[in-house]
């Protein structure tokens, strides 16, 4: 894991279709969908401020939108069960 990079999560509800796939897409460029709403990733505190403020800006009236950062002694007690996608690895992968 880079330096100061924390695993995060992102979790909204947003009733707007339009905004609710703007939201996801501005998502889907920085992190993995890990649950239709839920988005995990490796990022930097001012990293993840930058993104939750422009996510925040396509929020409307009632929608929501929250950021975990989990720290390594909370990500070492962290478990995934049944078929979600597993934590993102900072070790990186290799393809064959």
């Amino acid at each position: 894991m880079s330096r100061g990079e924390m695993l995060t999560v992102f979790s909204y509800d947003v009733s707007s279709d339009k905004r609710r796939r703007k939201i996801a897409r501005l998502l889907e460029d920085a992190a993995t969908r890990v649950q239709y709403s839920v988005f995990e990733t490796r990022m930097s505190r001012a990293r993840a401020e930058a993104l939750c403020q422009r996510l925040a800006a396509h929020l409307g009236e009632g929608d929501s939108l929250r950021l975990y950062v989990i720290g390594h002694d909370g990500e070492q007690r962290s478990r995934v069960f049944g078929d979600g996608a597993p934590f993102e690895s900072d070790e990186g992968y290799w393809l064959f």
